[in-house]
């Protein structure tokens, strides 16, 4: 288990700084006002660059100018707005962070939701609408917060650098990679960074309350198949069918069994994970058959914290979408399919390999659309005051580190030599099924969830020091 007292030796904000944290009444008001209106303005990503930030990016310019901080608007494509802004610490010799957020969001069918996606209602105490967890509830708060420290006087000991971001939900090239490529100037000095899909609140039965810190990301490997073959009449036999071939390459990557593979980030967690069930964790062994044999063992013995970890044991290869052919009589001289595949750090080799196997001789593989793995220290200052912020909080929460199976912006963000933490905090109820509502329907977030999380929040910006 990590020290948390430790690594945060000597780690307290300087006098002069408050300890009691800004947040305020207002501040409580603004986070829910904010997620509920941010949702109201449809940034629908549906990619290819259909797509319009820009009116959510100016709300969020003009929240930040209220209260004193000057941003910064920028574009790659006409619409698809950036806004990033900085504010200056006490301590100039510390490290800046990073703190960012998207403001696109995956397309919603309203006829499948209790309520329009885009109505941002506030019902019961819970705000619903598409972005509630994905991810305008953490744009919301970082507004929220950072506009309580200018009424109450307060300042970070390090410059805080936000980012919010276009076109998070698809590419990032006019979001993210444009920022890090084009304006690598304006991250100057952070090495660190947050943003979505971590410490919120993970029921993990008999009352353990588990807050999930992300140290970690899978790469992204989206793949093109494409099988070649002899066009011909439907009627007749043909050993050279693309179709044909590309089914049984496909069939070979739906069924293929990966290989386990424990990154420093994975390891971390099973070993937390497992001394907090009481349980023995072996992970040493040397043999790929036995380490898998003893992993799986262990994921079972977990129960539902198996879910936090299970994914990013092995590398995984998903096909998603086939086309080939167009009339049914006729044999198609190619068919094309794409696969979803992620690859944990240090998994690249290994899954190009298996790809040119699983493939076979008449199927060509490309790169659709690739991303590196990522993973931080779960040892150091920073993860060690997230920890104490959310356990500030919580006194009942049990913080362990995990390893995304997606991916976010702060693979964009580490071409700049930022290390990416997953740190948007929320304290969610029994049978609230946090992950299942990203990119889901009815996504929506609890009111006292984002109340807690606008305070662990501030209480981590101001007291972590880089």
């Amino acid at each position: 288990m990590i020290d948390v007292e430790d690594a945060l030796a000597g780690e307290r904000p300087a006098p002069g700084i408050r300890q009691d944290g800004a947040v305020d009444a207002q501040a409580l008001d603004e986070v829910v006002r904010f997620t509920s209106e941010l949702i109201r303005i449809d940034t629908t990503n549906r990619g290819n660059g259909d797509c319009l930030e820009r009116p959510a990016a100016e709300y969020v310019a003009e929240r930040l100018a209220e209260a004193g901080i000057e941003p910064t608007l920028l574009e790659r494509s006409a619409g698809r707005t950036n806004v990033v802004a900085r504010i200056e610490g006490s301590d100039p010799g510390a490290d800046a962070l990073l703190v960012h957020g998207h403001l696109d969001v995956v397309p919603a069918a309203p006829h499948d939701w209790s309520v329009h996606p885009f109505s941002g209602e506030v019902r019961d105490g819970v705000v619903w609408g598409r972005g509630a967890i994905d991810m305008k509830n953490m744009d919301a708060m970082v507004l929220a917060a950072v506009r309580a420290w200018a009424r109450a006087g307060v300042r970070p000991r390090r410059d805080i650098v936000l980012a919010f971001t276009a076109d998070e939900e698809a590419s990032a090239e006019d979001g993210s990679g444009f920022l890090a490529d084009e304006h690598p100037g304006l991250f100057e000095g952070c090495t660190e960074g947050i943003s979505e899909s971590g410490a919120f609140t993970f029921h993990a039965g008999d009352g353990m309350q588990l807050y999930p810190i992300a140290a970690g990301e899978r790469g992204t490997a989206w793949l093109k198949l494409t099988a070649t073959g002899t066009a011909g009449h439907g009627s007749k036999v043909n050993g050279a069918n693309a179709v044909s071939r590309l089914a049984a390459a496909i069939a070979r990557i739906g069924a293929h069994e990966w290989p386990v593979r424990l990154t420093p980030t994975v390891r971390a967690a099973l070993r937390e994970l497992a001394a907090l069930h009481g349980i023995e964790a072996r992970l040493d062994a040397t043999e790929p058959h036995d380490l898998a044999r003893d992993v799986d063992a262990l994921l079972a013995a977990l129960g539902p914290a198996a879910d936090l970890v299970a994914p990013t044991v092995r590398n995984s290869a998903n096909p998603t979408m086939l086309d080939a052919g167009y009339k049914v009589n006729v044999i198609p001289g190619s068919a094309t399919a794409f696969v979803d595949g992620r690859v944990l750090p240090g998994g690249e080799e290994e899954f190009r390999t298996t790809l040119d196997r699983l493939t076979g001789p008449h199927v060509e593989w490309e790169f659709h659309h690739g991303e590196v793995a990522l993973q931080a220290p779960v040892d150091g200052p920073t993860y060690a005051a997230m920890r104490a912020s959310v356990e500030r909080f919580d006194p009942q929460a049990r913080v362990v580190p995990y390893c995304m199976s997606g991916g976010t912006d702060a693979k964009q963000f580490s071409r700049l030599g930022i290390k990416g933490y997953g740190f948007s905090p929320l304290k969610l109820p029994e049978g609230f099924d946090y992950q299942a509502l990203f990119h889901g329907v009815d996504e929506r977030v609890p009111v006292e969830a984002l109340h807690f999380g606008v305070r662990v929040l501030d209480d981590f910006l101001v007291h972590s020091t880089g």
